[in-house]
């Protein structure tokens, strides 16, 4: 019992936050790097310090999207403008690409240093999945998901990869546009009609209802599970586990 309709032949697995836990990665890697952006403008300027929220700001305007998008947007929330600059800038440019850049090398730095923690129950719905033989992608705005699978031993379970580099390189916009999630459909040979999106970000699960997918399914890592639904989510749980339990809502 995977609990899914009866005419799936794949699934579309986000991974920063539904197979591995390194979205805590990812959201710690956002605070460091804009809390030191708003400290030096902050000292620079004289304005009042605002720190980067991780319950305000994480969730509406970074999580699932792809890195510049998730820098440009929370910039704009803030009433902040910095030239784009280019992918040549370094980590200390204020520019988008510049912060960009930053963001992605503490991920790195915390990736190497920390490991990667998988969820235990995830890894039991995708060994499910696995001898139920349906067909598996991991669809991630990140453009670590490849290292992030091999460090985590989860790369066995996946046949495709459809991330923030071949986004890049088949020129795909980022979630909440649903052009991963149908690419890696395609790839696989599958329908929207034959294919769920698990996400736990609201751009991810907002991406899966554009795409039309039989079902979009809400992972609950964020205490948001009302917004989950309201993006999008057919199904919420707090973990995949439950899938198999038959304890989804």
């Amino acid at each position: 019992m995977l609990g899914l309709p009866d005419a799936t032949r794949a699934c579309l697995f986000d991974l920063d936050g539904v197979l591995t836990d390194t979205a805590s990665v990812h959201a710690a890697a956002w605070k460091q790097m804009f809390d030191d952006f708003l400290r030096a403008r902050s000292q620079r300027t004289g304005q009042p310090l605002r720190p980067f929220d991780l319950s305000a700001d994480y969730g509406p305007y970074v999580d699932g999207r792809p890195r510049m998008e998730g820098t440009a947007e929370f910039l704009r929330s803030r009433a902040i403008e910095l030239p784009l600059g280019g992918p040549d800038d370094g980590p200390s440019a204020d520019t988008v690409w510049g912060l960009s850049t930053r963001k992605n090398d503490l991920v790195q730095e915390k990736i190497t240093t920390n490991g990667v923690d998988v969820y235990p129950g995830s890894v039991r719905y995708l060994t499910a999945v696995r001898e139920a033989g349906l067909a598996t992608a991991v669809v991630s705005s990140s453009a670590n998901a490849e290292q992030v699978l091999e460090v985590s031993g989860l790369a066995r379970y996946v046949d495709h990869r459809v991330d923030g580099v071949v986004a890049k390189q088949r020129s795909l916009p980022g979630k909440p546009a649903p052009d991963t999630f149908l690419a890696a459909a395609a790839d696989l040979g599958v329908g929207i009609g034959e294919a769920v999106v698990f996400e736990d970000a609201l751009a991810g699960v907002a991406a899966g209802r554009a795409g039309g997918f039989v079902a979009v399914v809400g992972v609950n890592r964020l205490d948001q599970a009302a917004a989950l639904r309201e993006h999008g989510a057919t199904v919420v749980v707090d973990d995949l586990a439950e899938l198999l339990d038959g304890a989804a809502r």
